[in-house]
This record gives structure tokens, C-alpha cells and sequence, in this order.
């Protein structure tokens, strides 16, 4: 039998089979479990038509999404000393980061983007959660700043748009030094006049909600959002108390607050557009000015 298993079987299998169709047509939504057509999926840039859960979107298709005909220029962040401090756990922190530029094809847990959104000039820096879950180390940090300056640079507005799981543990006290760091980023676009705008996108939490992403002159959230700083079971044996159902949610956030806006991904440009349209000087101002 074993000429059947080896040599008969493989060559039907090659010729039922078909090299033209793609392994992954479907996606299951994380929320309801639809099944979604992943060129649909794609094209409503990651959010489900059923229940209107909204799925991590990689910084790329979240530039073409916001940006005018999605168009837009990368800001390059450099390279740095990748493991300053030879860290670690079950594994090396050197090899960690190996296996996440492997998997996901970017260098690091940023990107930063520049471009305009309503005619208005805008500098974006987005986190890709799919590396070392949006983790904040020195190269995020680096990218807060690098966008911070493009900004003031350009005189455009700063957008940040977190989603992470806090401070990167393996850069140890190098990964706390960015809270104030990024906090000083956006002072200075400040100081120039310029808006800043944050969209928290689940989830937010840790020490970048202790930092730059909870200080936006204005926060937009995406439906659904978990946005805090420790995770609800923390809280709930910290304070001994049973927290609602919708606790740190963006919603739950809104009502009391925290969120001046919960706005759904096909919404968001032309929102963030118009805020642009009332926090931004005239082009015209800016040439003479």
C-alpha cells in the first residue's frame, strides 16, 4: 500500500487541486462569529457588517483609510540599539523581537505617517498591536517624538492612534522613560498651536493611557474600545467591588467623560476632517502667516 499512500495519492491530490484559490476567502468575526468574506472584510477595513465589531486594523490600511485618497508619506524612525539591556525571560528579548518583524513584516510596534485629512495637513502616528501587542518601548517613543516634530515641522496636526498593551517589560526603566518623554512631545505641538487629536482603538491601556494617549485636545474612541490603565480583574480585587458589565469601555468612558466622541471607522475621516476644519488655521493664514 505504501506506493498508493506515497506516490498515487499525491498526484490526484495535485490535480483536484487548484493553485489559484486563495487559503483564506473567509474570516470568522471575533465578536459574533460571522463568517465574512475576506474581500469584504477587507474593503470595511477590518469591521464586521453584522454586529459592527471593529478588528485591530494595521497602521497601512488605517493611513489609507484616514488620509485624502489615501495617500500619504511615511516618516522613517532610524534604527536603535535593539537590546540595551540583554533581557530575559523564557526567552531572549533579542529574539522576541526577531520573531515579531518576521511575523508581521514591520520593524517595531509604530508606524508614522504624514498626509492631509479634509484638505488639512495631519501628521499620524498609528500602533500595530500585532507587534508584541503594541508594546511601548524606546521605539515608540521614538516614533511619538519623530511625529511630534514632523508636525511642528509642517505646521500639521498631530494624531496618535493607540493600541497597545502598555510599557514593553523587556526595556525595563528605558520603556517608563517614555511616559514623560511623549508627554513633552505633545506639549511642544502645543506650544506651536497646533491641535492634537488622540482615536483610542482597543486596547488602550497601561502606561500609554498614563501618558501622551489620554491627553488629546480632543478623544475619539471606536466602538467597543477597552481603554484604562490596570485590566478589570486588578480593579475589582483592588477595590472589592463587582465593576457593570460595560466597564472601561468607550462608551462607558463617554458617559462619564473620558471620550468626548465614539466614532465607527467609516465615520472617522470625515469627523476628524471637520474638527480639522474648526482647530486648524486657513492654508491661506498659514502661507501669508
Amino acid at each position: 500500500m505504501n506506493w498508493i499512500t506515497n506516490s498515487v495519492l499525491p498526484k490526484i491530490k495535485a490535480w483536484v487541486q487548484s493553485d489559484d484559490v486563495p487559503e483564506n476567502l473567509w474570516v470568522k468575526c471575533a465578536s459574533c462569529n460571522q463568517m465574512i468574506f475576506h474581500r469584504e472584510f477587507e474593503q470595511a477595513y477590518h469591521c464586521c457588517a453584522t454586529c459592527g465589531h471593529h478588528a485591530p486594523l494595521p497602521p497601512t490600511q488605517r493611513f489609507e483609510m484616514l488620509f485624502d485618497n489615501k495617500a500619504f508619506e511615511n516618516i522613517e524612525l532610524g534604527k536603535i540599539d535593539d537590546d540595551p539591556l540583554k533581557f530575559r525571560d523564557s526567552k531572549k528579548y533579542a529574539d522576541r523581537l526577531k520573531e515579531s518583524r518576521s511575523k508581521t513584516g514591520v520593524d517595531d510596534a509604530i508606524a508614522v505617517a504624514a498626509g492631509t485629512i479634509g484638505g488639512h495637513p495631519a501628521v499620524m502616528a498609528a500602533f500595530d498591536f500585532r507587534f508584541m501587542g503594541g508594546s511601548m518601548g524606546r521605539m515608540v517613543g521614538n516614533g511619538i517624538v519623530a511625529a511630534a516634530k514632523a508636525a511642528r515641522d509642517r505646521k500639521a496636526a498631530l494624531i496618535t492612534v493607540p493600541s497597545t498593551g502598555g510599557a514593553r517589560m523587556q526595556e525595563g526603566v528605558l520603556s517608563l522613560m517614555q511616559l514623560p518623554r511623549t508627554i513633552a512631545a505633545v506639549e511642544q505641538v502645543r506650544d506651536a498651536g497646533l491641535p492634537y487629536l488622540v482615536l483610542l482603538v482597543h486596547p488602550t491601556t497601561g502606561g500609554v493611557t498614563a501618558s501622551f494617549a489620554m491627553l488629546g485636545d480632543i478623544q475619539i474612541a471606536e466602538p467597543g474600545a477597552i481603554i484604562g490603565f490596570a485590566g478589570r480583574r486588578v480593579i475589582e480585587e483592588t477595590v472589592r467591588e463587582k465593576l457593570p458589565d460595560d466597564f472601561q469601555t468607550a462608551e462607558y468612558l463617554m458617559e462619564h467623560g473620558m471620550v468626548d466622541a465614539v466614532v465607527p471607522r467609516p465615520k472617522q475621516a470625515d469627523y476628524i476632517g471637520r474638527l480639522l476644519s474648526f482647530l486648524m488655521v486657513p492654508s491661506e493664514a498659514r502661507k501669508t502667516g
